[in-house]
């Protein structure tokens, strides 16, 4: 995206040239668009920024201390090692 941004394109056209060679795994329209956004605020960095709804980075230790375990576990199997109910993830 950065490339069409420097080729002068529009955030509609980088986005009809990445359908074309992305397909359906090109972003949106909208995330073109949004790119678009920062980079004319000059925000080049790919990182990504926090935001409601992001997943929360987990300060469990116990949890924390089973990944470390055994990371194949299931959230089932995590639960229960952990002693919740089994409900919270139906």
């Amino acid at each position: 995206m950065i490339f069409c941004f420097n080729w002068k394109k529009s955030a509609a056209e980088a986005h009809r040239m990445l359908v074309e060679v992305y397909s359906d795994t090109a972003p949106t329209d909208k995330s073109c668009r949004e790119w678009f956004r920062r980079f004319k605020d000059g925000d080049f960095s790919v990182e990504e920024k926090p935001r409601s709804g992001q997943s929360k980075k987990f300060e469990d230790k116990e949890l924390e201390a089973l990944l470390e375990e055994d990371q194949s576990q299931t959230q089932e199997e995590f639960a229960e090692s952990l002693g919740l109910n089994k409900f919270l993830y139906d």
